[in-house]
């Protein structure tokens, strides 16, 4: 479900998104994912639903992906 912004705010988040979607680091995350996803792809892995983890490092549902698999977002610290 989207928030539910003003459009001056949405905008404002949207930048902020954007700018921190080009970070080194999310680039260079988001070119390893793009790798093994094509990888797994020319092997013939069936990765339907499934996105990579960069902190296990295999493929896991989307939903598995998400906040840091129970133990909360601060245990990386990746910021």
């Amino acid at each position: 479900m989207p928030q539910k912004l003003s459009p001056a705010a949405r905008k404002k988040k949207s930048a902020r998104d954007l700018a921190y979607a080009k970070t080194p680091r999310r680039r260079a995350m988001k070119a390893e994912t793009q790798k093994k996803r094509r990888d797994a792809l020319k092997k013939g892995i069936n990765i339907k639903g499934k996105d990579w983890d960069h902190n296990k490092k295999k493929f896991v549902s989307v939903a598995a992906n998400r906040g840091g698999h129970g133990k909360g977002t601060k245990k990386y610290n990746t910021k």
